[in-house]
């Protein structure tokens, strides 16, 4: 299946519109203002061919479908932002033209400025105000089409660092022969209509099982609260110690880590993470797609399935694939972990509150069946989460069989299959903050501060990988930090909210939304703060009191002198306090 990619992005102003559409495989340019006869076309002469934009699906097709129509544009944009309302809503009318839309946003992202920083990018922004009231300049439309054509050039590059996402709904729609036009749709969409998606409410929500192989005695307790109607509200937890450390017991999950039970002003009891440090053998054990796995197991999720054999193919295959081809997993591995996850979407046409309630409180229990069964032949029990234990056992083959074991039991009778990781060392902040390290130094971590960055996730990079060196090779963070000499190492973005409507820096008022900031040692620098109209200003999170700014290309960019590369220094050594390091 050959892909035409037409890239775009709108720009709507009150007395004036422009596109600039990018073919990269061409290298054709196209710039389109206010002139509809054009557009048209253009739609006309590609509107088989796939549109990509960032935050097109909700934003820029439907700019391009008001044009079309007839209507005027700015009134559309308007409706989307100002008044925050669905495009599609506008007018039944934008049905008429159709459009083949793939976005390259991701439910998360700061936006297209914060991704452009983080590549490296410049992010200066256009000088022309968007509220404009009259018609534009010949130098403002040139300045406009100028910023529009680098943010077209960014989405492209966007969509180069995130091409696995396009193959895996590409593989997705030519596995199961779906038209070419659900590209448009979500991923959470796209693996609903290939499940057969046929939304009917049971009103059945906690009339969920508890199934019969659960085999619970000295924890029985936490399963006979879930059978309790009085706690039939979600925003109910159960805190209990087990196996030497507090856990929590909701509705979505297991979760425990190193730490105390106490209470807080109100009486209420709350978790008080510790931070753990250790040494020796540890076994990180996770449920290979566990979700997915007790789906298939049990039946559930399937009321609302029509065609409940695809969701088996695609789990079968994420499994079967998982060390044969990574490649040719991508799309069953991404659509298998969206299935269970719809259960509870209100908007998902496979959604099954009470079967995914089956799913979230067995899994947490089963597990918890696991743990039962380990608690007397372990040293300590480290963390809890969600599908996996991390445990330290004592350095024999007689310690490794019995857990073995004990495990291969709780496979055979829940269905369910587990992977062993063993590691030798773990930093553990909390549940959701860890680093566990090899014999060979290669690692896994999860957690804000010690993840894998990526060219479209590069904030303090110094920082993560000062505390990655120490914590993996036992180098010091003041010769990591100080060997480093790249600009782009030390960036910390920032991005100003709606909430606040300008910057303020060095006694001096900036508008833009995206800054690239970085500790300085000069005097003369100072805070960068966000600001609202009438109240103090705010500094931004985890920035200096003292800072510089640059918004351009840093790419290949060496350090200035005043840069003050203490600030990360004492920045790494806090963190890694954090995760039990002295």
């Amino acid at each position: 299946m050959r892909a035409i990619l037409n890239f775009y992005d709108f720009e709507v102003f009150k007395h004036d519109w422009l596109v600039v559409i990018i073919n990269p495989i061409e290298r054709n340019v196209t710039v389109i203002v206010n002139d509809k006869a054009k557009l048209e076309q253009y739609y006309a002469a590609h509107k088989e061919e796939i549109w990509i934009g960032y935050n097109s699906r909700r934003y820029d097709q439907f700019i391009l479908k008001a044009i079309l129509c007839g209507f005027n544009p700015k009134e559309v944009n308007d409706w989307i932002i100002v008044e925050n309302k669905p495009g599609w809503r506008f007018s039944n009318l934008f049905r008429k033209f159709p459009l083949i839309n793939f976005d390259v946003m991701l439910k998360n992202d700061g936006g297209l400025k914060t991704l452009e920083a983080f590549m490296g990018n410049d992010i200066e922004e256009t000088s022309v105000p968007f509220d404009i009231d009259r018609k534009l300049t010949r130098r403002e439309i040139k300045e406009t089409i100028k910023y529009c054509t680098h943010d077209v050039e960014q989405t492209v590059e966007v969509f180069l660092n995130r091409k696995e996402e396009f193959d895996a709904m590409m593989g997705l729609i030519k596995i199961f022969k779906r038209p070419l036009g659900d590209i448009s749709k979500t991923k959470a969409q796209l693996v609903a209509a290939i499940c057969g998606g046929m939304y009917k409410d049971f009103n059945d929500e906690f009339d969920f099982e508890i199934t019969k192989v659960l085999k619970l005695s000295k924890y029985k307790r936490i399963a006979d609260w879930y059978r309790n109607p009085v706690n039939y509200d979600y925003k109910k937890s159960q805190i209990e110690m087990i196996a030497g450390i507090p856990h929590t017991f909701a509705w979505g999950g297991i979760h425990g880590a190193t730490g105390e039970i106490t209470t807080n002003k109100k009486g209420k009891r709350i978790i008080k993470s510790k931070p753990f440090y250790g040494e020796g053998i540890f076994i990180l054990a996770d449920v290979g797609a566990y979700y997915p796995s007790m789906q298939l197991r049990f039946k559930w999720g399937y009321r609302n399935m029509g065609t409940p054999e695809n969701f088996e193919h695609i789990h079968g295959e994420n499994l079967r694939l998982k060390k044969i081809d990574k490649k040719a997993r991508l799309p069953y591995k991404i659509a298998d972990n969206s299935i269970s996850g719809q259960l509870k979407d209100k908007h998902s046409a496979i959604r099954d509150p009470r079967d995914n309630n089956a799913i979230c409180i067995n899994g947490q229990l089963l597990l918890l069946d696991l743990i039962e069964k380990l608690e007397p032949h372990i040293i300590r029990l480290v963390q809890s989460n969600t599908d996996g234990i991390l445990f330290q056992i004592e350095d024999t083959d007689e310690a490794f069989e019995k857990v073995d074991d004990i495990v291969y039991e709780w496979e055979q009778r829940t269905g369910m299959r587990m992977d062993f990781d063993v590691f030798t060392k773990v930093f553990q902040k909390d549940v959701n903050n860890y680093v566990v390290v090899r014999e060979d130094g290669s690692c896994k971590s999860k957690g804000a501060y010690v993840k894998q960055l990526s060219p479209l996730d590069f904030d303090l990079p110094i920082v993560n990988k000062a505390m990655m060196d120490y914590m993996t090779k036992g180098i010091p963070v003041e010769q990591t930090i100080n060997e480093c000499d790249d600009l782009i190492m030390f960036q910390k973005v920032v991005k100003l909210t709606r909430k606040y409507n300008h910057v303020s820096h060095n006694g001096h008022k900036h508008i833009n939304k995206c800054y690239r900031v970085f500790s300085s040692n000069r005097k003369s620098d100072g805070i960068i703060y966000k600001c609202k109209i009438g109240k103090n200003p705010e500094k931004f999170a985890n920035t200096p009191e003292k800072c510089f700014i640059n918004n351009g290309c840093i790419k290949d960019v060496k350090i200035p002198n005043y840069l003050d590369k203490e600030w990360y220094i004492e920045l790494a050594t806090k963190r890694l306090r954090q995760f039990g390091v002295n």
